[in-house]
């Protein structure tokens, strides 16, 4: 549950799935309202949508929500809450992508079919029925830090691979008609996961609504079943079921979360490598990554962000 607490920032994890014409003034309309009340993340634009992650003072990052809403195609858009102590971006960033979530394949359209809407207070009811296949739409680094009890974990490294996947998926299920519920982060790879397998011919799918974060702000914890903390894409790393910031650091050579423990090992350096890492990267690489590192460091140390705002396609 989200807990009430001092912490001034506020961090909106935000998306939907709408045919966008527009993407290149939509960005730039973006970038001078985020600039304008000092919002900083990610805001990806594609012609299936938009997708991202921004933070900052509760009444600014409402302006920025607010600006966005007024569009009828964001009037409905899925966002989700959480507080921190600090602000977890450097920079604000507005992005023109093919995909807002890449998968790989552009001809999947979760605005026109996907699976079923489960809201996160009938999450628990459908997932304990042992009918029912539950899916992990996530990564490995992410689902090696927490999942739904009984989840299936594919083990992707990214959500490109997840389409081979199902492919493998569907020699082994030969029932159209068999339960399938899957969940992410914020619910929008599960959404389009659903548009995959409905493609496919899967008939009775769900995902979790608002993801993760939302039924972890909704569900009370001693209903939850939940196991874990829960990967984000911010410099937070991850949340515990209070959304509070977890355990976890992240490595920025590989993103594999790190434990205290793992901080200790010898192939750990900050910005650098990790233990996962250590040996699949060359030295001028390592070279790139300790040299960024100092950037950042230098950066933090003056009050400066890393790098400035801007457009990127």
């Amino acid at each position: 549950m989200l807990k009430k607490s001092k912490n001034m920032v506020t961090v909106a994890t935000l998306y939907k799935f709408v045919e966008i014409n527009d993407k290149i003034d939509l960005q730039k309309d973006i970038l001078t309202s985020c600039e304008k009340y000092n919002v900083k993340g990610t805001i990806l634009l594609a012609n299936e949508g938009i997708n991202g992650t921004i933070s900052a003072q509760k009444f600014e990052i409402t302006k920025v929500i607010n600006s966005l809403t007024k569009d009828k195609r964001f009037e409905d858009l899925e966002i989700k809450y959480s507080l921190t102590d600090e602000q977890p971006f450097n920079r604000m960033k507005v992005r023109l992508k093919k995909e807002i979530v890449t998968m790989g394949d552009e001809t999947i359209n979760p605005a026109k079919i996907s699976g079923k809407y489960i809201n996160p207070e009938e999450w628990n009811t459908l997932i304990s029925d042992p009918e029912v296949l539950v899916i992990d739409t996530r990564n490995k680094y992410e689902t090696e830090i927490g999942r739904f009890k009984n989840a299936i974990d594919p083990r992707t490294d990214s959500f490109r691979e997840f389409p081979k996947w199902v492919e493998n998926l569907k020699k082994e299920i030969d029932d159209p008609n068999k339960k399938i519920a899957m969940y992410c982060t914020g619910g929008i790879r599960c959404e389009k996961s659903t548009s995959l397998l409905k493609k496919e011919g899967f008939k009775n799918v769900y995902h979790l609504k608002g993801g993760i974060l939302k039924y972890l702000e909704t569900v009370p914890n001693e209903e939850s079943l939940w196991d874990g903390e829960c990967f984000v894409f911010d410099d937070r790393v991850a949340l515990d079921e209070q959304l509070e910031v977890g355990s976890y650091q992240m490595c920025y050579a590989c993103r594999m979360p790190l434990t205290k423990e793992d901080l200790k090992n010898k192939n750990y350096e900050k910005g650098v490598s990790c233990h996962y890492c250590y040996d699949k990267t060359t030295k001028e690489r390592k070279k790139r990554f300790l040299s960024r590192q100092k950037q950042i460091d230098l950066a933090k140390s003056r009050g400066d962000e890393h790098f400035g705002p801007q457009i990127k396609k």
